[in-house]
């Protein structure tokens, strides 16, 4: 973290005082070095990772330069996924409450073009998207980006990896060539240097290399035979008995695959992989925000981008061939004032990666034994809460408290049995103790909520 504040830079005393109360002060490497650059206006190529502080830079170079008055769209950030789009908006609005009625809107895939196209006519200052969903409303005209300011191509490496240059291209073309264009990638291999340097005038460069502060995560080293590693991700758990972790494989199958082995054993875990639908991803992710999966077992390529809470430990199931991939999983836990804990498992054939590990630290690792590790007592993790799914959200003017007073009226629960409570358009999500979580379907199911009846169900391991 740079000692150097935000006070410093030159931004209006209403936004610094909002960027105060939520706790920014102090800027991370990536905005002491891009902020200066994007607040004179200048485009930029800035090769940062997750979790670096990008989003806080470029939503404060956006909003230091928008107009509340103008509702037309004056920034675009163009987004690889959902997940990050509807991460980067809320990042945007939480720090744009310094100024009154900045409307942010999110366009994605997922959702019905519908209700988009009638919030785009209401007008919106900043709209947050993946490439495929804005380019489908520039062929209906139903946005107008002719008064775009900042264009941001957030993660840009990852979207021309999922093929989304050609869009991206059109996208570019319906911005004015008066804007400015700050692009943030993890890498920046020549071919998209090629394929973006169309986008960009005279562009500053910066690089801010992957970090890892080496006393907030403690790393420990396992040899084990390949066919093995299932077995050992089991003897780790129960050993360590982490409340919550994230797994990493090298492929989707092997992920269905451990945590399909995990729940026969007893152990609350969900997999992340690419053949998911979006439905099911986004309610998979909000299982482990909100207690309800012990283990969320992924790929680098489907974890990445994601909001993933704070974790107790990450374990390597297998080792990352690349350096900062392994710093950007373990980076995972660890955050705050936790001290976070970092297991990875090694097949013989995976010492030449530890090995680069070694370099990168210049120390060697830690190794342990696995037959050293004994169970500790207890019965197999199990996450401490269940999710409830209730086919009704804002569309139907529920609120939090709606659910909140249904739980703990009707239902009778007690405050602190119920946890997170997500409600969107269509669908809400409401984490309930484990124990009394079919009671509290049982009750929502029979009494309804505000006099109405809703679909109501628990949400399962998929």
């Amino acid at each position: 973290m740079s000692q150097r504040e935000f006070s410093t830079l030159p931004l209006p005393p209403a936004l610094l005082r909002n960027l105060d109360r939520l706790g920014y002060r102090a800027m991370t490497a990536i905005q002491e070095q891009s902020l200066p650059v994007i607040l004179k206006r200048h485009d930029l190529i800035a090769q940062a990772d997750t979790g670096s502080g990008k989003t806080l830079a470029f939503a404060i170079g956006i909003l230091h330069r928008l107009d509340p008055a103008d509702f037309g769209i004056q920034a675009l950030v163009l987004c690889p996924t959902r997940e990050l789009a509807d991460q980067v908006a809320k990042e945007v609005r939480r720090v744009a409450r310094f100024a009154d009625n900045i409307k942010v809107l999110t366009l994605c895939g997922g959702t019905p073009m519908g209700p988009q196209a009638a919030s785009l006519q209401h007008g919106a200052h900043v709209v947050v998207g993946t490439p495929g969903r804005i380019q489908d409303h520039m062929s209906r005209n139903s946005i107008d980006l002719s008064g775009v300011r900042t264009l941001v191509l957030d993660e840009a490496d990852r979207m021309a990896g999922m093929g989304f240059f050609d869009e991206i291209k059109g996208i570019v073309r319906a911005c004015p060539r008066e804007r400015q264009t700050l692009l943030f990638s993890a890498t920046y291999p020549d071919d998209m240097k090629k394929a973006s340097a169309a986008f960009l005038r005279q562009p500053v460069e910066i690089k801010v290399a992957a970090g890892l502060d080496a006393t907030r995560v403690e790393q420990r080293f396992f040899a084990v035979a390949h066919e093995k590693r299932n077995h050992a991700v089991a003897r780790l758990l129960a050993h360590y008995r982490p409340q919550s972790t994230l797994a990493f494989c090298n492929t989707r199958i092997h992920c269905r695959e451990l945590a399909a082995e995990l729940r026969a054993q007893g152990i609350s875990a969900l997999a992340l992989h690419g053949e998911l639908e979006q439905r099911q991803r986004d309610e998979l992710l909000m299982q482990f925000a909100n207690r309800s999966c012990a283990v969320l077992v992924a790929t680098d390529v489907a974890a990445r981008g994601l909001d993933i809470p704070t974790v107790d430990a990450v374990i390597n199931v297998d080792v990352a061939k690349d350096t900062e991939i392994h710093i950007h999983r373990i980076g995972r836990t660890g955050r705050g004032d936790a001290v976070g804990l970092a297991l990875s498992l090694c097949a013989p054939s995976e010492r030449k990666w530890v090995k680069l590990i070694e370099d990168w630290q210049g120390a060697p690792v830690r190794w342990d034994e696995l037959a050293k590790l004994a169970p500790a007592a207890g019965e197999p993790l199990q996450a401490p809460m269940q999710t409830l799914r209730i086919l009704g959200g804002r569309k139907d003017k529920l609120r939090p408290g709606d659910l909140l007073g249904a739980l703990t009226g009707g239902a009778g629960l007690d405050k602190d049995q119920v946890g997170r409570i997500d409600v969107f358009e269509d669908s809400s999500y409401v984490a309930i103790a484990r124990r009394v979580a079919a009671r509290a379907l049982r009750s929502l199911a029979d009494q309804g909520i505000k006099g109405r009846r809703f679909r109501i169900s628990l949400l399962e391991p998929v």
